[in-house]
């Protein structure tokens, strides 16, 4: 399995594009392999590559920022509907659910639902809704529980990609003497952090402890940080009594049950796998992104996991995404 970008996710960042291109502003000028479906399915045969998950960008300022929920909704259902064209044309897509926030719960869950019937296989969500319009509350407020039921009673995962849109919001600010390449590097490095973010808001809100059945998945943010948030999290929970507070379960115990990172290029994280649980982790190839290890997956997955025996090899190269995905 395989963390891959959106269907029409940054296509010409793909390994061997002209730099002159780096940025399409006709389809004649992107590579077909990046948003057609037949071709694409080359791409990863030629890469040695199974099945891709498909992510999508989150929600954007063209629609998500405009404050129409129609328009919103709309634009949303369209995505929907091409991903699960793709999902139709080859069981190796499973393509993620894009959710219409500025919609009523009802909704939003009526459009994951009209979306695992096309052959989706999760959701994707922005990780703080209320930092990017005043029009939502926050991540962690009761007006989202129905959709984490929704997900949970469907058997369907829940995916944070990257900052999940935090990174509109926060981080140091652009530097003006950064080249295009050099801005790319700082912005998209910090993306390790993430988990350690945003997995404390997750416990520490009760979400994953009332969802407990439900999964959620970290993608293109590594697997760095997770040993430490781990750690972190029963500290405090330890130090603060927090199973005084409605807290009731050790937040290790949530990760190793509830939460799911991906690794594509890491070697330090590999050797801490044990801590974060192997059945947690997952192999990436961040397709069709500049950082991708495409065309040359099978290499880093060697020197990734170099040591590495069975039955840990396949749990993180296949198996624990067959299992989450139903593939």
């Amino acid at each position: 399995g395989a963390e891959g970008g959106g269907v029409f996710n940054c296509p010409a960042l793909m390994d061997g594009w002209p730099e002159e291109n780096a940025n399409p502003q006709r389809w004649d000028e992107v590579p077909r392999r990046a948003y057609d479906p037949i071709e694409r399915l080359e791409a990863l045969d030629s890469d040695g590559v199974d099945a891709e998950v498909l992510f999508p960008n989150n929600p954007g300022a063209s629609f998500f920022q405009s404050g129409d929920p129609e328009f919103e909704l709309d634009c949303v259902r369209a995505y929907n509907d091409a991903a699960g064209e793709w999902r139709a044309i080859s069981d190796r897509y499973a393509p993620l659910v894009m959710l219409p926030f500025l919609s009523e719960p009802r909704v939003i869950t009526a459009e994951i639902e009209r979306a695992v019937k096309m052959g989706h296989r999760g959701v994707n969500t922005l990780a703080e809704p209320s930092s990017l319009s005043a029009l939502l509350p926050h991540f962690s407020d009761r007006h989202w529980y129905p959709i984490w039921e929704a997900c949970e009673q469907m058997g369907i995962p829940v995916h944070i990609h990257a900052s999940a849109g935090m990174g509109q919001v926060v981080g140091v600010p652009r530097w003006a003497g950064f080249t295009p390449h050099q801005h790319h590097s700082a912005f998209t490095i910090p993306c390790g952090a993430w988990p350690a973010q945003l997995i404390p808001n997750l416990i520490f809100s009760g979400i994953a402890d009332r969802f407990p059945r439900l999964q959620w998945v970290f993608a293109e943010t590594g697997i760095g940080s997770v040993n430490y948030v781990v750690a972190a999290c029963d500290h405090e929970w330890e130090a603060r009594h927090l199973w005084t507070e409605g807290l009731a379960t050790r937040p290790s115990e949530i990760v190793h049950r509830q939460m799911h990172v991906n690794f594509w290029y890491e070697v330090a994280g590999i050797a801490e796998r044990g801590r974060i649980g192997v059945e947690n982790i997952m192999w990436e190839s961040d397709f069709p992104h500049v950082a991708s290890t495409y065309p040359r997956s099978r290499a880093f997955v060697e020197h990734c996991l170099e040591g590495v025996q069975e039955p840990d090899r396949s749990k993180m190269l296949y198996e624990n995404a067959m299992r989450l995905y139903k593939l």
